[in-house]
């Protein structure tokens, strides 16, 4: 190993350096790196040695990765910052001039490659003190109100980025439902068995009373996202926000465009960008046609008695722009609303405000839902969380009124 004091070697010969520099990079990116496993690193590396890029890979990949969801987020940050400058490339050049490296064939991007571009793109220099900045916040207020109230469709990848990370902080619903179940309780029904069998873990000699009250459930949540070319704008955004409604309770997520494909093993994955990526690998037909009503009748024929159960929520996204509007849509929501305790929808084009029900589909589609809502934007998708929070939200959503209208 070059000795970090030799400034002729790659990367200024300072490797612990830019170990350093590395942990720092991937705490950036989310992982949890501390002081403490950036020293173990450097050791790591001393006793194991350069000999190749998998024995550097392996011995840092052993003290950084703690959780299965962490290798994504590593692997993108090893091959983005060791390839910078070739400062791997050189080290094991110097240290095995016999086996020079082979160029690295261009690769599909991978999940966390854009947080790790994002963590180390303010960073050139790794070995470089950056000096400390300091931030205006005046106008934080006012540019946190825009980006709230903006449509996601008008949004710069630098505003969607900011809209996920807001997304992902929202404070999800937890409505609760009573059920016929019932459990221990310190007030309630009198409870014979439970009092029973608590006397006989005291011999008998002392009778407690125990008593029993109906538990309460958070109800399940179903969603039917709409990934057709007319929704693209919007539905990665409703993505990100059933992967962080998963996190918090039991949801089952399912989109369609052509077909219908069940993703609710993807979005349950701790890591959003890998979420995603399994969703975009499981889907065929994203950014395509839409066909509503076959999609629909694939879920009532074959999930609906699966996921449905214990007084379950359906959010329906779409904005309704059937290709083919007939009585099987018509048919097919009906059956669907029926199996639900509540629908709810989920429209882009409410963000107009001249929106009316003209088209065939949407026509077909509003008498069996109970509440019409957008989903344009944050405020939009805080209401959302509001509604199931079982508030009132704001007036317009009653889907009558646009029947009426129409």
């Amino acid at each position: 190993m070059v000795p970090d004091g030799d400034e002729g070697g790659p990367g200024g010969g300072r490797i612990a350096d830019n170990i350093v520099h590395f942990a720092r990079a991937l705490r950036k990116a989310g992982l949890p790196v501390g002081p403490g496993a950036t020293v173990d690193a450097i050791r790591a590396v001393e006793a194991a040695g350069i000999g190749s890029r998998e024995d550097f890979y392996w011995a840092l990949h052993a003290v950084f990765v703690k959780k299965r969801e962490h290798r994504a987020v590593f692997e993108q940050a090893f091959a983005i910052f060791w390839r910078r400058r070739g400062l791997l490339d050189k080290l094991i050049a110097m240290m095995s001039p016999t086996a020079p490296p082979k160029p690295a064939a261009p690769e599909k991007p991978k999940p966390g490659a854009a947080r790790v571009q994002e963590a180390l793109a303010p960073d050139r220099a790794p070995l470089r003190e950056e000096p400390e900045t300091i931030v205006d916040a005046r106008f934080t207020l006012s540019n946190r109100e825009l980006l709230q109230a903006k449509d996601f469709a008008q949004m710069s990848a630098a505003e969607l980025a900011e809209a996920r990370r807001l997304i992902s902080r929202l404070a999800m619903p937890d409505d609760r439902l009573r059920v016929r179940r019932l459990k221990a309780a310190a007030r309630g029904a009198f409870d014979p068995r439970a009092t029973m069998r608590a006397s006989l873990r005291l011999g008998g000699s002392m009778i407690l009373p125990r008593f029993k009250a109906p538990d309460e459930i958070a109800p399940p949540i179903v969603a039917l996202c709409d990934i057709s070319g007319s929704m693209s704008d919007y539905s990665r955004v409703l993505l990100h926000f059933l992967h962080a409604l998963s996190e918090r309770r039991r949801v089952g997520s399912f989109v369609f465009g052509t077909r219908l494909t069940n993703v609710t093993r993807q979005l349950r994955l701790k890591d959003v960008d890998e979420a995603l990526a399994g969703c975009s690998e499981a889907v065929a037909d994203w950014s395509g046609g839409t066909r509503i009503a076959a999609a629909i009748h694939s879920f009532n024929l074959n999930w609906s008695r699966r996921v449905l159960g214990q007084g379950a929520v359906v959010l329906l996204i779409t904005d309704g722009l059937e290709r083919d509007a007939d009585a099987d849509l018509g048919r097919e929501m009906d059956r669907l609303h029926r199996s639900c305790r509540r629908l709810i929808w989920l429209n882009p084009l409410l963000r107009f405000s001249g929106f009316e029900a003209k088209a065939g589909g949407i026509r077909a589609m509003l008498p069996h839902v109970d509440e019409f809502r957008p989903a344009h934007s944050l405020n939009a998708i805080a209401d959302i969380v509001a509604a199931l929070n079982g508030e009132t939200g704001k007036a317009g959503t009653d889907p009558r009124t646009y029947l009426k209208a129409a």
